[in-house]
Protein backbone atom coordinates (compact mmCIF):
# COMPACT_ATOMS: atom_id res chain seq x y z
CA UNK A 1 0.00 0.00 0.00
CA UNK A 2 2.74 2.26 0.88
CA UNK A 3 4.65 1.45 -2.35
CA UNK A 4 1.61 2.30 -4.46
CA UNK A 5 1.15 5.57 -2.74
CA UNK A 6 4.77 6.46 -3.31
CA UNK A 7 4.49 5.69 -7.07
CA UNK A 8 1.44 7.86 -7.45
CA UNK A 9 3.14 10.70 -5.72
CA UNK A 10 6.20 10.50 -8.01
CA UNK A 11 4.00 10.48 -11.04
CA UNK A 12 2.19 13.58 -9.96
CA UNK A 13 5.48 15.35 -9.37
CA UNK A 14 6.67 14.66 -12.97
CA UNK A 15 3.65 16.11 -14.76
CA UNK A 16 4.02 19.65 -13.49
CA UNK A 17 7.72 19.64 -14.56
CA UNK A 18 6.87 18.66 -18.13
CA UNK A 19 4.26 21.36 -18.28
CA UNK A 20 6.75 23.90 -17.06
CA UNK A 21 9.22 22.78 -19.70
CA UNK A 22 6.60 23.14 -22.39
CA UNK A 23 5.75 26.63 -21.22
CA UNK A 24 9.43 27.54 -21.13
CA UNK A 25 10.01 26.37 -24.69
CA UNK A 26 6.94 28.24 -25.92
CA UNK A 27 8.09 31.38 -24.19
CA UNK A 28 11.59 31.02 -25.69
CA UNK A 29 10.17 30.61 -29.20
CA UNK A 30 7.91 33.62 -28.72
CA UNK A 31 10.82 35.68 -27.48
CA UNK A 32 12.90 34.64 -30.47
CA UNK A 33 10.11 35.67 -32.81
CA UNK A 34 9.78 39.01 -31.08
CA UNK A 35 13.56 39.59 -31.34
CA UNK A 36 13.32 39.21 -35.15
CA UNK A 37 11.27 42.40 -35.52
CA UNK A 38 14.38 44.66 -36.04
CA UNK A 39 15.00 42.88 -39.38
CA UNK A 40 13.07 45.78 -40.86
CA UNK A 41 16.17 47.96 -40.11
CA UNK A 42 18.18 45.90 -42.58
CA UNK A 43 15.91 47.15 -45.32
CA UNK A 44 16.83 50.81 -44.59
CA UNK A 45 19.24 52.55 -47.09
CA UNK A 46 22.89 51.73 -46.35
CA UNK A 47 25.27 54.56 -45.42
CA UNK A 48 27.46 55.69 -48.30
CA UNK A 49 30.54 57.99 -48.03
CA UNK A 50 30.06 61.03 -50.23
CA UNK A 51 31.94 64.25 -50.86
CA UNK A 52 30.78 67.61 -52.16
CA UNK A 53 31.89 69.06 -55.45
CA UNK A 54 33.79 72.19 -54.46
CA UNK A 55 36.05 74.74 -56.19
CA UNK A 56 39.75 74.21 -55.56
CA UNK A 57 43.15 75.36 -56.81
CA UNK A 58 44.81 72.51 -58.67
CA UNK A 59 48.51 72.40 -59.51
CA UNK A 60 50.18 69.77 -61.61
CA UNK A 61 53.84 69.24 -60.71
CA UNK A 62 56.46 67.03 -62.32
CA UNK A 63 59.04 65.54 -59.96
CA UNK A 64 62.32 64.32 -61.43
CA UNK A 65 65.35 63.02 -59.53
CA UNK A 66 68.82 63.98 -60.65
CA UNK A 67 72.41 64.27 -59.44
CA UNK A 68 74.32 67.45 -58.72
CA UNK A 69 77.20 68.17 -61.07
CA UNK A 70 79.87 70.88 -60.85
CA UNK A 71 79.26 74.02 -62.86
CA UNK A 72 82.55 73.26 -64.58
CA UNK A 73 85.31 70.77 -63.83
CA UNK A 74 88.69 70.31 -65.50
CA UNK A 75 92.04 68.61 -65.09
CA UNK A 76 94.77 71.25 -64.84
CA UNK A 77 97.76 70.40 -67.09
CA UNK A 78 101.15 72.04 -67.47
CA UNK A 79 101.61 73.88 -70.77
CA UNK A 80 105.35 73.19 -70.70
CA UNK A 81 107.19 70.15 -69.43
CA UNK A 82 108.96 70.58 -66.11
CA UNK A 83 109.50 69.35 -62.59
CA UNK A 84 107.22 70.48 -59.75
CA UNK A 85 109.51 72.79 -57.80
CA UNK A 86 106.92 73.93 -55.26
CA UNK A 87 103.30 72.93 -54.66
CA UNK A 88 100.88 75.43 -53.14
CA UNK A 89 97.63 73.42 -52.93
CA UNK A 90 96.34 70.13 -51.55
CA UNK A 91 93.14 68.08 -51.64
CA UNK A 92 90.14 70.29 -50.86
CA UNK A 93 91.98 73.60 -51.27
CA UNK A 94 89.72 76.52 -52.18
CA UNK A 95 91.41 78.71 -54.76
CA UNK A 96 90.65 81.94 -56.58
CA UNK A 97 91.07 82.66 -60.27
CA UNK A 98 94.73 83.40 -61.01
CA UNK A 99 95.97 81.92 -57.73
CA UNK A 100 99.29 80.05 -57.98
CA UNK A 101 98.87 76.28 -57.80
CA UNK A 102 102.43 75.12 -58.46
CA UNK A 103 105.83 76.37 -59.65
CA UNK A 104 107.74 74.30 -62.22
CA UNK A 105 111.48 74.11 -62.66
CA UNK A 106 112.57 74.30 -66.35
CA UNK A 107 116.36 74.91 -66.58
CA UNK A 108 116.54 74.30 -70.35
CA UNK A 109 114.02 77.06 -70.96
CA UNK A 110 115.91 79.45 -68.72
CA UNK A 111 119.05 78.88 -70.82
CA UNK A 112 117.08 79.39 -74.00
CA UNK A 113 115.86 82.74 -72.72
CA UNK A 114 119.47 83.78 -72.05
CA UNK A 115 120.37 82.88 -75.62
CA UNK A 116 117.34 84.79 -76.89
CA UNK A 117 118.45 87.89 -75.01
CA UNK A 118 121.94 87.70 -76.55
CA UNK A 119 120.51 87.16 -80.02
CA UNK A 120 118.20 90.12 -79.59
CA UNK A 121 121.09 92.41 -78.54
CA UNK A 122 123.21 91.24 -81.48
CA UNK A 123 120.39 91.91 -83.92
CA UNK A 124 119.96 95.38 -82.45
CA UNK A 125 123.66 96.08 -83.03
CA UNK A 126 123.35 94.87 -86.60
CA UNK A 127 120.44 97.21 -87.03
CA UNK A 128 122.49 100.17 -85.83
CA UNK A 129 125.33 99.25 -88.20
CA UNK A 130 122.86 98.98 -91.09
CA UNK A 131 121.52 102.43 -90.27
CA UNK A 132 125.06 103.83 -90.28
CA UNK A 133 125.86 102.13 -93.61
CA UNK A 134 122.74 103.61 -95.13
CA UNK A 135 123.68 107.07 -93.93
CA UNK A 136 127.19 106.72 -95.38
CA UNK A 137 125.81 105.45 -98.70
CA UNK A 138 123.45 108.39 -98.91
CA UNK A 139 126.27 110.86 -98.23
CA UNK A 140 128.50 109.25 -100.88
CA UNK A 141 125.65 109.28 -103.35
CA UNK A 142 124.95 112.94 -102.64
CA UNK A 143 128.60 113.92 -103.39
CA UNK A 144 128.71 111.77 -106.53
CA UNK A 145 125.44 113.16 -107.78
CA UNK A 146 126.50 116.79 -107.24
CA UNK A 147 129.82 116.19 -109.00
CA UNK A 148 128.14 114.62 -111.99
CA UNK A 149 125.50 117.36 -112.18
CA UNK A 150 128.11 120.14 -112.17
CA UNK A 151 130.32 118.54 -114.80
CA UNK A 152 127.35 117.86 -117.00
CA UNK A 153 126.22 121.49 -116.65
CA UNK A 154 129.67 122.82 -117.51
CA UNK A 155 129.90 120.64 -120.58
CA UNK A 156 126.56 121.94 -121.78
CA UNK A 157 127.33 125.63 -121.16
CA UNK A 158 131.03 125.64 -122.11
CA UNK A 159 131.76 122.76 -124.44
CA UNK A 160 135.40 121.68 -124.53
CA UNK A 161 136.19 122.92 -121.02
CA UNK A 162 135.51 119.47 -119.58
CA UNK A 163 136.23 116.30 -121.41
CA UNK A 164 133.47 113.83 -122.10
CA UNK A 165 135.45 111.13 -120.30
CA UNK A 166 135.34 113.04 -117.02
CA UNK A 167 131.60 113.48 -117.36
CA UNK A 168 131.11 109.79 -118.03
CA UNK A 169 133.21 108.80 -115.03
CA UNK A 170 131.21 111.13 -112.77
CA UNK A 171 127.98 109.72 -114.14
CA UNK A 172 129.13 106.17 -113.38
CA UNK A 173 130.09 107.03 -109.82
CA UNK A 174 126.68 108.66 -109.34
CA UNK A 175 124.87 105.52 -110.49
CA UNK A 176 127.15 103.33 -108.38
CA UNK A 177 126.49 105.37 -105.24
CA UNK A 178 122.75 105.27 -105.90
CA UNK A 179 122.88 101.46 -106.06
CA UNK A 180 124.83 101.43 -102.82
CA UNK A 181 122.03 103.41 -101.19
CA UNK A 182 119.48 100.85 -102.34
CA UNK A 183 121.63 98.00 -101.02
CA UNK A 184 122.02 99.76 -97.68
CA UNK A 185 118.25 100.15 -97.45
CA UNK A 186 117.80 96.44 -98.05
CA UNK A 187 120.37 95.61 -95.38
CA UNK A 188 118.57 97.93 -92.98
CA UNK A 189 115.23 96.23 -93.68
CA UNK A 190 116.82 92.81 -93.12
CA UNK A 191 118.33 94.02 -89.85
CA UNK A 192 114.98 95.32 -88.70
CA UNK A 193 113.37 91.96 -89.50
CA UNK A 194 116.13 90.17 -87.62
CA UNK A 195 115.48 92.34 -84.60
CA UNK A 196 111.75 91.59 -84.78
CA UNK A 197 112.42 87.85 -85.16
CA UNK A 198 114.82 87.71 -82.23
CA UNK A 199 112.40 89.73 -80.12
CA UNK A 200 109.53 87.39 -81.02
CA UNK A 201 111.66 84.36 -80.14
CA UNK A 202 112.52 85.88 -76.79
CA UNK A 203 108.90 86.79 -76.08
CA UNK A 204 107.81 83.28 -77.01
CA UNK A 205 110.26 81.64 -74.66
CA UNK A 206 109.43 84.09 -71.90
CA UNK A 207 105.74 83.30 -72.39
CA UNK A 208 106.48 79.59 -72.17
CA UNK A 209 108.57 80.18 -69.07
CA UNK A 210 105.64 82.08 -67.55
CA UNK A 211 103.69 78.84 -67.89
CA UNK A 212 106.03 77.36 -65.30
CA UNK A 213 103.68 79.13 -62.91
CA UNK A 214 100.52 77.01 -63.01
CA UNK A 215 97.55 79.13 -61.92
CA UNK A 216 93.84 78.50 -61.37
CA UNK A 217 91.71 79.36 -64.43
CA UNK A 218 88.62 79.98 -62.26
CA UNK A 219 87.43 79.99 -58.66
CA UNK A 220 87.06 76.44 -57.43
CA UNK A 221 88.07 73.53 -55.22
CA UNK A 222 90.94 71.11 -55.77
CA UNK A 223 89.01 67.84 -55.73
CA UNK A 224 91.98 65.65 -56.72
CA UNK A 225 95.78 66.00 -56.70
CA UNK A 226 97.75 63.90 -59.17
CA UNK A 227 101.35 65.18 -58.78
CA UNK A 228 103.53 66.24 -55.89
CA UNK A 229 106.83 68.06 -55.41
CA UNK A 230 109.52 66.63 -57.67
CA UNK A 231 107.14 65.00 -60.14
CA UNK A 232 107.75 65.53 -63.85
CA UNK A 233 104.75 67.04 -65.59
CA UNK A 234 104.62 66.63 -69.38
CA UNK A 235 103.38 69.42 -71.58
CA UNK A 236 99.62 69.01 -71.93
CA UNK A 237 99.48 69.82 -75.61
CA UNK A 238 97.86 66.61 -76.86
CA UNK A 239 94.61 64.76 -76.27
CA UNK A 240 96.45 61.78 -74.79
CA UNK A 241 94.63 60.89 -71.57
CA UNK A 242 97.83 59.30 -70.31
CA UNK A 243 99.44 62.70 -69.79
CA UNK A 244 99.82 63.45 -66.10
CA UNK A 245 97.80 66.42 -64.85
CA UNK A 246 98.63 68.44 -61.77
CA UNK A 247 95.16 68.40 -60.20
CA UNK A 248 91.44 68.47 -60.84
CA UNK A 249 89.66 71.76 -60.27
CA UNK A 250 85.90 71.94 -59.74
CA UNK A 251 83.71 75.05 -59.59
CA UNK A 252 81.07 74.28 -56.97
CA UNK A 253 79.69 77.69 -55.99
CA UNK A 254 77.05 77.00 -58.64
CA UNK A 255 75.91 73.44 -59.32
CA UNK A 256 74.09 71.91 -62.26
CA UNK A 257 71.17 69.50 -62.24
CA UNK A 258 70.72 67.83 -65.60
CA UNK A 259 67.18 66.49 -65.89
CA UNK A 260 65.48 64.60 -68.74
CA UNK A 261 62.41 66.75 -69.31
CA UNK A 262 59.49 64.72 -70.78
CA UNK A 263 58.11 65.85 -74.10
CA UNK A 264 54.71 66.67 -72.62
CA UNK A 265 56.26 69.13 -70.15
CA UNK A 266 58.42 71.11 -72.58
CA UNK A 267 55.83 73.77 -73.36
CA UNK A 268 55.21 74.44 -69.66
CA UNK A 269 58.84 75.17 -68.69
CA UNK A 270 60.74 78.36 -69.55
CA UNK A 271 64.31 79.57 -69.15
CA UNK A 272 64.77 81.59 -65.97
CA UNK A 273 61.80 80.01 -64.20
CA UNK A 274 62.30 79.39 -60.48
CA UNK A 275 61.69 75.85 -59.24
CA UNK A 276 61.97 73.97 -55.94
CA UNK A 277 64.87 71.57 -55.45
CA UNK A 278 64.50 69.08 -52.61
CA UNK A 279 67.79 67.72 -51.23
CA UNK A 280 66.98 64.81 -48.92
CA UNK A 281 70.59 64.44 -47.77
CA UNK A 282 70.47 67.74 -45.89
CA UNK A 283 66.68 67.72 -45.51
CA UNK A 284 66.28 71.09 -47.20
CA UNK A 285 64.36 72.53 -50.12
CA UNK A 286 66.26 75.23 -51.98
CA UNK A 287 65.57 77.40 -54.99
CA UNK A 288 66.91 76.66 -58.44
CA UNK A 289 66.31 78.12 -61.86
CA UNK A 290 65.92 76.71 -65.35
CA UNK A 291 69.13 77.71 -67.13
CA UNK A 292 69.08 76.09 -70.56
CA UNK A 293 67.56 73.51 -72.90
CA UNK A 294 69.17 71.42 -75.60
CA UNK A 295 66.24 72.34 -77.91
CA UNK A 296 66.27 68.79 -79.21
CA UNK A 297 64.24 65.76 -78.13
CA UNK A 298 66.04 62.49 -77.64
CA UNK A 299 64.38 60.05 -80.02
CA UNK A 300 64.94 57.07 -77.73
CA UNK A 301 63.66 58.51 -74.44
CA UNK A 302 61.40 61.30 -75.81
CA UNK A 303 62.99 63.69 -73.34
CA UNK A 304 65.00 66.90 -73.67
CA UNK A 305 68.28 67.72 -71.93
CA UNK A 306 67.47 70.48 -69.42
CA UNK A 307 69.81 72.17 -66.96
CA UNK A 308 68.83 73.61 -63.60
CA UNK A 309 71.34 75.85 -61.82
CA UNK A 310 71.46 75.95 -58.02
CA UNK A 311 73.57 78.53 -56.18
CA UNK A 312 75.87 77.06 -53.55
CA UNK A 313 77.75 79.98 -51.94
CA UNK A 314 78.35 78.20 -48.62
CA UNK A 315 79.37 74.92 -50.33
CA UNK A 316 76.73 73.02 -48.35
CA UNK A 317 75.89 71.03 -51.45
CA UNK A 318 78.43 68.63 -52.91
CA UNK A 319 78.56 67.22 -56.46
CA UNK A 320 77.21 63.69 -56.47
CA UNK A 321 74.34 64.40 -54.07
CA UNK A 322 70.89 63.44 -55.31
CA UNK A 323 68.04 65.90 -55.46
CA UNK A 324 64.49 65.92 -56.76
CA UNK A 325 63.17 68.79 -58.82
CA UNK A 326 59.55 69.85 -58.69
CA UNK A 327 58.54 71.53 -61.94
CA UNK A 328 55.12 73.23 -61.98
CA UNK A 329 53.40 72.33 -65.20
CA UNK A 330 49.89 73.82 -64.87
CA UNK A 331 47.78 75.63 -62.26
CA UNK A 332 44.00 76.07 -62.34
CA UNK A 333 42.27 78.35 -59.80
CA UNK A 334 38.64 77.82 -58.79
CA UNK A 335 38.27 74.51 -60.58
CA UNK A 336 35.45 72.15 -59.56
CA UNK A 337 37.30 69.09 -58.34
CA UNK A 338 36.57 65.68 -56.87
CA UNK A 339 38.81 62.85 -55.67
CA UNK A 340 40.11 60.49 -58.32
CA UNK A 341 38.58 57.55 -56.40
CA UNK A 342 35.12 58.94 -57.15
CA UNK A 343 35.53 58.59 -60.93
CA UNK A 344 35.26 55.53 -63.13
CA UNK A 345 37.30 56.14 -66.32
CA UNK A 346 35.32 56.12 -69.55
CA UNK A 347 37.85 57.25 -72.15
CA UNK A 348 40.26 60.09 -72.65
CA UNK A 349 39.29 63.04 -70.41
CA UNK A 350 35.96 61.32 -69.70
CA UNK A 351 34.50 59.40 -66.79
CA UNK A 352 31.37 58.57 -64.81
CA UNK A 353 30.40 59.26 -61.21
CA UNK A 354 27.53 58.26 -58.92
CA UNK A 355 25.60 61.35 -57.87
CA UNK A 356 23.25 61.35 -54.86
CA UNK A 357 20.03 63.06 -55.96
CA UNK A 358 17.45 64.87 -53.83
CA UNK A 359 15.67 61.57 -53.00
CA UNK A 360 18.97 60.11 -51.78
CA UNK A 361 19.13 57.75 -54.71
CA UNK A 362 22.20 57.12 -56.84
CA UNK A 363 22.34 58.34 -60.41
CA UNK A 364 25.16 57.68 -62.85
CA UNK A 365 26.48 60.87 -64.43
CA UNK A 366 28.98 61.31 -67.25
CA UNK A 367 31.60 63.99 -66.59
CA UNK A 368 34.30 65.73 -68.59
CA UNK A 369 37.70 65.74 -66.90
CA UNK A 370 40.51 68.27 -66.97
CA UNK A 371 43.67 68.75 -64.95
CA UNK A 372 44.58 65.80 -62.73
CA UNK A 373 46.83 65.84 -59.67
CA UNK A 374 47.94 63.02 -57.42
CA UNK A 375 44.57 62.95 -55.57
CA UNK A 376 42.12 65.24 -57.34
CA UNK A 377 40.76 65.67 -60.83
CA UNK A 378 39.12 68.72 -62.37
CA UNK A 379 35.51 68.35 -63.53
CA UNK A 380 34.89 70.56 -66.56
CA UNK A 381 31.36 69.38 -67.31
CA UNK A 382 28.56 67.20 -65.91
CA UNK A 383 28.57 68.39 -62.27
CA UNK A 384 27.66 71.50 -60.34
CA UNK A 385 29.03 72.95 -57.16
CA UNK A 386 27.82 71.34 -53.89
CA UNK A 387 26.52 68.20 -55.58
CA UNK A 388 27.38 65.03 -53.70
CA UNK A 389 29.15 62.13 -55.36
CA UNK A 390 30.02 58.71 -53.98
CA UNK A 391 33.59 58.52 -52.72
CA UNK A 392 35.47 55.23 -52.44
CA UNK A 393 34.49 51.85 -53.87
CA UNK A 394 32.12 53.18 -56.52
CA UNK A 395 31.74 49.83 -58.27
CA UNK A 396 29.89 48.24 -55.33
CA UNK A 397 26.88 50.57 -55.73
CA UNK A 398 24.25 50.57 -58.45
CA UNK A 399 22.32 53.45 -60.08
CA UNK A 400 18.83 53.85 -58.56
CA UNK A 401 19.91 52.44 -55.22
CA UNK A 402 18.62 54.28 -52.15
CA UNK A 403 21.42 55.31 -49.80
CA UNK A 404 22.08 57.31 -46.66
CA UNK A 405 24.78 59.84 -47.62
CA UNK A 406 27.59 60.19 -45.11
CA UNK A 407 29.49 63.41 -45.88
CA UNK A 408 33.26 63.06 -45.68
CA UNK A 409 35.59 65.86 -44.63
CA UNK A 410 37.46 67.62 -47.48
CA UNK A 411 40.77 66.23 -46.24
CA UNK A 412 39.42 62.68 -46.52
CA UNK A 413 40.46 62.47 -50.12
Amino acid sequence: MSNAIRYVCRTKSVLPSAALMTVFLFTLVATSCNSGKPVEAADSPPPVPVIKVEPRTLSSNLEIASEFQPYQEIDVYAKVSGYVKKLYVDWGSHVKQGQLLAQLEIPELEQQITQDEASYKRSQQELERAKADLQQARSTHAVSHITYSRLDQVQKTRPGLVSQEEVDIAQGKDAESEAAVSAAKNELAAAEQAVAASKAAEDKDRTLFAYSRITAPFDGIVTALYAYTGALLPAGISSDKGDLALCRLSQNDVLRLVIPLPERAISSVHVGEKIAVNVSTINKTIEGSIFSFSDEIDKDTRTMHTEVHVKNPDYQLVPGMYASVEIPLQTVTGALAIPIQAVLPAGQNKGTVLVVDEQNRLRRQEVGLGLQTARLVEVVSGLKQNQMVVFGEVSQYQPGQAVTPKLMAPNAE
